[in-house]
């Protein structure tokens, strides 16, 4: 690997130990095997930057390995409840088997208020997974979804997502399991009334 590639796998290493607020360039340069603080300026411009493409670069892996994890979706469990709830579990697991990025991917959040580019990829980001998890859902590809069942089944979704990771992350004693998220949806449908 050349100096960049270092750097990013150095900065990543940080972002999972120490988190992003406290990794410095230091940190970096040693994490990275010796590369130079320099050379962050060099490839980068600043820390934030090499942050914000090791976070990137993070996300993108984490991404890739859920849509492995979901991949099976169809195939799990008899009835459509049942396979939701097993996607669930997958889910939860993978959670939990990603906390350090996943509370980084958090730090991130707070961090694209100060970073364009990272606000950006963050919103694309978004954008494509309450797509892929109403293609999912739904049982369709992706390009055939229509943008109400994204800005529904999909947005909804993501923000179930959201909400258990954060539990997740806070409480994982207490946090919901697939078969709770279940529970909890059904209780939720009474009050709803009929469409």
């Amino acid at each position: 690997m050349g100096n960049r590639e270092d750097l990013i796998a150095g900065a990543r290493r940080c972002l999972e130990e120490k988190g992003w607020a406290r990794t410095t360039v230091r940190d970096i340069s040693a994490a990275s095997g010796g590369v130079s603080m320099a050379a962050i300026g060099y490839h980068f411009g600043s820390r934030e930057a090499l942050l914000n493409a090791a976070l990137i670069e993070a996300i993108d892996d984490w991404g890739a390995q859920t849509g492995r994890v979901l991949a099976d979706f169809g195939q799990a469990g008899s009835t459509p409840a049942e396979r939701y709830e097993a996607m669930w579990d997958r889910v939860i697991a993978s959670l939990a088997e990603n906390r350090k990025l996943w509370l980084a991917t958090v730090e991130a959040l707070i961090q694209a208020e100060h970073s364009e580019e990272l606000r950006r990829y963050l919103s694309d980001g978004q954008s494509e997974g309450r797509r892929g998890l109403a293609a999912l859902l739904a049982g369709v590809e992706e390009d055939t979804v229509d943008q109400a069942t994204v800005r529904t089944l999909g947005a909804v979704q993501l923000a179930l997502l959201s909400g258990v990771l954060t539990q997740w992350l806070t409480d994982p004693q207490r946090a919901p399991t697939g078969a709770e998220v279940i529970a909890g949806l059904r209780a939720l449908a009474p009050l709803l009334g009929p469409s």
